[in-house]
């Protein structure tokens, strides 16, 4: 039975080549694409899979308010909790971002991007492999330092590193562990060391918050009781303390002031994926962009199974003598079920293969595009492969067997089968889903391309084009500002240099600063705090809109004047708000001009309040300085920089690669994200569409092969061409305007959730409606007619002559 069925299989993909090609082509490019976001599905959800305690560890969260929520810590909380929590194993704190520095030996000099800064007990939480050494004495006091496999062998080649002293920040650690990073976790640090110890010794009393912080807890059940211990630490230190200091009641500060913080837990494994702020050095991934691929990947299957379903449907009709005769000679329903699936067995197995070899070729560039190193390997991808190709050989294989099977015996034997309307009507409803589809992905490709376009033009409130943002490592022995001020003289010398400036902001970073300000006594409101030296809203082209710029021919300019956005203007309830007094960092500041508002974290968050003071206002400030930003002239601006370059290195600092970045390019990468869905979206609409004409094609060809003795009838009648393509195309017409009109309100909804992302965005308009109207419109009538017009020129002799 089985060889009879292979032979079957075989003679029906003969006489019907290229309904078998086309289905076969649109199951593996549906697969190809579902693989391809299972792939990038599988790695963002392997970091922190291989830490044996990830279960325990948990990072520490705070809200301040508005659903502004801070991953850094204050130094006090972690002993605090240890001290009145017995569910707490162990705490550890850290520097949530990377420094990047050089790191010598013996003269040979490698620049590091991740050196990573925590407490002594860093292994135990992330307890990599080591190949030397071991995690509890790798960084066991201040003059420690760790070394990643990759980095020991830059350093060392095959020299033995244990032990060797290699020259950091000016000082000499003690390299006693090299460990493996073959596993992907949240921190992955080329160089570990504990110089936050210092800091954190410094802070211990403050209720600031400066540091990452992971807690071991001994049961994930009793997360919900270290919670609530950590929300009551800060009620009774800080907002009774405050309460009481302002001689309120703290009901009273909790009105004028807000909630109090409100902690929260981040389980270890969902760090990669958190929506905030990153809690750790990795960058985030992004869940909504991994879910917006997984969600179009398997509308594609779907649609390539539709596909699959219309054809083998239509197809069936060829086939419904040979059921008739099968049941005749006693085969059962059942037998006729398998038959079918089997053959649709062959076909997706086959399908499965081509989509691997598919891939195979196209991940080169899948991994370009997403900056991964994904590979087809590993249990867990081929159990999901097995389980995928299972699934779609069940939903393509049983409903057409099914179909199939409840063949009327008598009906097909007479020939009468053709005029069947269930077969019709499945059919027909395949194909208006297939629109449907096909419309949600031609209005959603266009959407997002205009939103992404929008943010690329819209006017940020500065230009940064010929503004380079140059690192600048701080040197011991010195101050960063007066090194600046320095600098400042030296380089405006260079020809085409316009102008020079520092700030502690860098537009494009997500490096920021908070405190509260409050006006007369009203209730306090959060601001930026914006650091800069005085001519820094020139360089970049800021405009102030009311009032005057900070000048440095006035001394109180330095000392008790600021400027603010339109924004913090919004927060103050004055008409004229220039020379009006806030409290800002428990002193009374004049305001002297209204800044423009512009985009400093990216066009997805809102602006937010800011306040301008000169640099060395606030002590230790001007010793933060990590940017000096230079404009150059429009005119040789590659033999400027190479100037600036020359002028660094030999000036400034001899040690440290000269690096830089345009201002509007480093900004540019904030929204590449989004660049990636729109060329996402667009990419899965090609495919999309071919699928939809595949199905489109090859059903419009069954179709009116079906009908060829009565278009032959028609024709001997005295049927003109044109009337005969009218009757012809005038279903699909209707199928078309019918799948248009289920497939715009998903489009609309999702597209509308997908906006809402962005603080600037723009609004849904008509035009991407009508665009895929008249597209499928199109498209159908093209394939359609080009297949109607061919079967209008059937020779009339040929199906009537047995008539």
């Amino acid at each position: 039975m089985l060889k009879n069925w292979i032979n079957t299989f075989f003679y029906h993909i003969k006489n019907n080549k290229l309904f078998s090609i086309l289905n076969i082509l649109g199951l593996s490019i549906g697969m190809a694409t579902l693989i391809f976001a299972i792939l990038f599905w599988n790695d963002e959800h392997s970091y922190d899979q291989w830490n044996p305690e990830k279960d325990k560890i948990y990072s520490v969260l705070n809200d301040i308010g508005n659903h502004n929520i801070w991953t850094t810590n204050a130094a006090t909380t972690g002993p605090m909790l240890k001290a009145v929590s017995s569910d707490v194993e162990s705490y550890c704190y850290f520097y949530a971002e990377y420094a990047k520095d050089v790191i010598s030996y013996n003269g040979k000099k490698e620049v590091l991007n991740k050196i990573f800064t925590a407490q002594k007990n860093f292994f135990s939480f992330f307890p990599y492999r080591f190949i030397h050494g071991n995690g509890k004495t790798a960084i066991q006091d201040r003059s420690s330092i760790a070394l990643s496999e990759e980095t020991a062998e830059r350093l060392f080649g095959t020299e033995n590193p244990m032990g060797k002293l290699v020259k950091y920040n000016g000082q000499f650690f003690t390299v006693r562990g090299v460990y493996d990073l073959s596993e992907k976790s949240s921190v992955m640090p080329e160089a570990v060391t504990t110089v936050i110890d210092d800091d954190i010794e410094r802070t211990k009393n403050e209720w600031s918050y400066h540091y990452g912080l992971v807690l071991k807890i001994k049961n994930p059940n009793t997360t919900g009781r270290i919670i609530k211990t950590l929300d009551n630490l800060f009620f009774e230190n800080c907002t009774k303390v405050y309460a009481k200091q302002e001689g309120m009641t703290v009901a009273e500060f909790v009105k004028k002031y807000g909630d109090p913080v409100k902690s929260s837990l981040l389980p270890l494994p969902e760090a990669k994926l958190y929506t905030g702020s990153t809690p750790f050095s990795e960058p985030n991934g992004n869940m909504q962009y991994l879910l917006i691929l997984m969600g179009l990947s398997i509308l594609i299957l779907s649609l390539s199974i539709v596909n699959y379903i219309n054809l083998a449907t239509a197809n069936a009709i060829k086939r419904a003598k040979e059921i008739g005769v099968r049941k005749i000679t006693g085969a059962t329903k059942g037998q006729i079920v398998i038959q079918f699936v089997f053959e649709t067995a062959l076909i997706t197995i086959f399908s499965a293969l081509l989509a691997l070899v598919l891939v195979e070729v196209l991940l080169p560039y899948y991994n370009s595009f997403l900056d991964k190193d994904l590979v087809l390997v590993g249990a867990q991808f081929y159990t999901q492969l097995i389980l995928i190709t299972l699934l779609v050989i069940l939903v393509s294989g049983v409903l057409p067997a099914v179909y199939v099977s409840n063949f009327e015996v008598l009906k097909v034997l007479k020939g009468n089968f053709s005029r069947s309307k269930k077969g019709i009507w499945l059919r027909n409803g395949m194909l208006v889903l297939q629109f449907a589809i096909a419309t949600f992905f031609i209005i959603g490709s266009f959407i997002v391309y205009k939103q992404v376009n929008f943010m690329a033009s819209k006017d940020l409130g500065f230009k940064g084009s010929q503004v380079i943002d140059i690192t600048f490592k701080p040197k011991k022995g010195k101050t960063q500002y007066e090194r600046y001020k320095v600098l400042k003289q030296e380089a405006l010398k260079i020809k085409g240099v316009d102008g020079v400036s520092t700030a502690l902001f860098a537009m494009g970073s997500q490096e920021n600063s908070w405190s509260s300000a409050n006006y007369k006594n009203e209730k306090p409101f959060l601001v930026q705090e914006m650091a800069m030296d005085l001519d820094m809203l020139d360089i970049l082209d800021i405009k102030v809109i009311k009032g005057r710029k900070l000048n440095p021919a006035i001394s109180s300019d330095t000392i008790s004047s600021v400027l603010i956005n339109e924004e913090t203007a919004k927060m103050i309830p004055e008409k004229d708000i220039l020379n009006k007094t806030i409290l800002w960092r428990d002193q009374k500041v004049k305001i002297i001009g209204v800044v423009k508002n512009f985009n400093y974290f990216g066009l997805e968050s809102q602006i937010a309040p800011m306040v301008f003071f000169y640099v060395t206002k606030i002590n230790g400030v001007k010793d933060d300085i990590r940017h000096i930003f230079i404009k150059v002239k429009p005119d040789d601006i590659s033999e400027t920089i190479a100037g600036i370059n020359k002028f660094w290195t030999q000036k400034v600092d001899s040690e440290y690669p000269f690096e830089y970045n345009f201002v509007d390019k480093n900004y540019a990468r904030n929204f590449k994200k989004y660049e990636n869905q729109r060329n996402l979206f667009a990419l899965l609409n090609i495919i999309v569409i071919l699928i939809a004409v595949f199905g489109l094609f090859a059903l419009a060809s069954f179709s009116m092969e079906r009908r060829l003795r009565e278009i032959a009838i028609r024709k001997t009648l005295g049927a003109e061409t044109n009337i005969l393509l009218k009757e012809l195309s005038r279903q699909y017409v209707i199928f078309c305007a019918i799948g248009f009109l289920i497939g715009i309100i998903p489009a609309y909804l999702l597209l509308q959730k997908w906006l809402e992302n962005f603080a600037f965005r723009i609004d849904i308009p008509v035009l991407p409606f009508i665009t895929a109207f008249v597209s499928l419109l199109f498209l159908t009538l093209t394939i359609v007619l080009a297949k109607a017009y061919q079967v209008t020129k059937v020779e009339v002799l040929r199906y009537l002559k047995y008539e």
